[in-house]
């Protein structure tokens, strides 16, 4: 069956959403798709069973050319890789021309967490809002995910016994998480300022719009600058919360519940970043459920 490029992506683009992928998941692995799509279009392939091997191994040298990133290179591979065992597994191509490209090699950079010194003036620097405070709090203080902060609806926090519902999303399951002092506090002085609106989620701007991943995220980098924080990023918030839980001696499976984490292996890889002789941060501590 003869499908051009562009209506291939496009099934392959409905495929990804019917499995319940992340949007920010979806977009990503269809930028890449276009970018190979714009590579084969330039050497006179409008269809996807025309693409070669070949056609694959010189468009990754092309983005080396452009001086993109062996991580970011890696990535695009992968989705070229899944889009077309897709088209192979739908009879939609008869071979997959990229089932043997390599990936290029690159240094995976170990989690970062903020140091204690990190942890305070990040705090102090966001202070003065206090809706990016209650964010950064709950960040801190929960393990949440950002993508979690920003779903949360008011019916899913419990401030008289200091537990927050998750929800389930997508592939991931709902779990409750305990609201320590800090974390309920803020959050308390976040809701006496709240805009009143019809709108559920928690967090919300001036014009009581939901408070979205993307401006959550740009406005703690902001405050991640006037913090003198350097190449810090929002998943660091997290992975402090869980460092500072497996240092205090909170049980693996525990802290493994608390954040979500489908498998223990991955709260494991945490306990390598943990420094026996650095100080733990007093402020985060655990409220059993």
């Amino acid at each position: 069956m003869a499908i051009s490029l562009t209506v291939a992506q496009q099934k392959y683009r409905q495929y990804l959403e019917s499995n319940g992928k992340a949007t920010a998941t979806v977009i990503a692995y269809v930028k890449d798709l276009e970018q190979l799509a714009e590579y084969a279009l330039d050497q006179g392939k409008e269809l996807a069973s025309e693409v070669t091997h070949e056609d694959i191994n010189q468009f990754k040298e092309l983005l080396k050319s452009r001086r993109y990133a062996n991580k970011s290179i890696s990535r695009k591979i992968n989705s070229i890789k899944s889009f077309f065992r897709f088209l192979e597994n739908e009879g939609l191509v008869e071979n997959n021309p990229a089932s043997e490209i390599s990936h290029p090699k690159f240094e995976q950079k170990p989690s970062r967490f903020l140091s204690k010194m990190e942890y305070r003036a990040l705090r102090d620097a966001c202070r003065s809002d206090v809706r990016i405070f209650a964010v950064v709090e709950l960040l801190l203080q929960t393990g949440m995910r950002i993508s979690e902060l920003a779903n949360l609806k008011t019916d899913d926090v419990d401030l008289e016994r200091g537990i927050i519902q998750v929800q389930p999303y997508k592939s991931r399951g709902g779990r409750k998480v305990p609201l320590n002092k800090a974390a309920k506090q803020a959050l308390m002085d976040y809701l006496k300022v709240r805009p009143r609106a019809k709108e559920k989620c928690i967090f919300l701007t001036k014009t009581c719009r939901p408070f979205l991943v993307r401006n959550i995220r740009a406005a703690i980098n902001r405050h991640f600058k006037l913090a003198g924080i350097q190449d810090a990023i929002v998943n660091d918030l997290r992975n402090t919360f869980i460092v500072e839980q497996l240092r205090a001696g909170t049980p693996l499976v525990y802290v493994s519940q608390l954040v979500g984490h489908k498998r223990i292996t991955t709260t494991e890889k945490y306990l390598q970043l943990i420094d026996d002789h650095q100080e733990i941060s007093p402020e985060i501590e655990i409220e059993e459920l």
